[in-house]
């Protein structure tokens, strides 16, 4: 099975966290934390601030290694290096998704996540 390797930014402002929701594709609608793949030629950091840049046209800094999500899709295996980010500039302007939202701790579980993404609610309900 081919192993697919991806970033995601887990945007965080004060006891808040950024989702996004797919608008294409074949996960399209689902609820993710933004990111994408990593080039051979960046570093996982790299990855996340270019991913984020373009997806969003917003500037991440980058503050902590936050967990590695391996899971198993009917057609691939994802691991998806997980970064907690916060926002240097920018708006977080949607250029590929459809909606966004900020969830709160209370608020985490009424969208509906990709199943990669599920397995991180509850570890982020432990430090928002």
């Amino acid at each position: 099975m081919k192993t697919i390797h991806v970033v995601a930014a887990i945007i965080k402002d004060g006891n808040k966290i950024f989702a996004t929701q797919r608008g294409y594709g074949e996960f399209k609608d689902g609820w993710e934390f933004p990111g994408g793949k990593v080039e051979p030629d960046e570093t996982s950091r790299q990855a996340i601030v270019r991913e984020i840049k373009e997806e969003l046209d917003t500037t991440i800094q980058v503050e902590e290694y936050f967990d590695t999500v391996e899971y198993d899709y009917p057609n691939f295996h994802l691991s998806m290096e997980c970064f907690i980010c916060t926002i240097l500039e920018g708006n977080l302007t949607l250029l590929e998704h459809e909606s966004a939202k900020w969830l709160t701790k209370d608020t985490l579980d009424l969208v509906d996540w990709l199943p990669a993404d599920l397995g991180l609610i509850a570890k982020l309900k432990e430090i928002l």
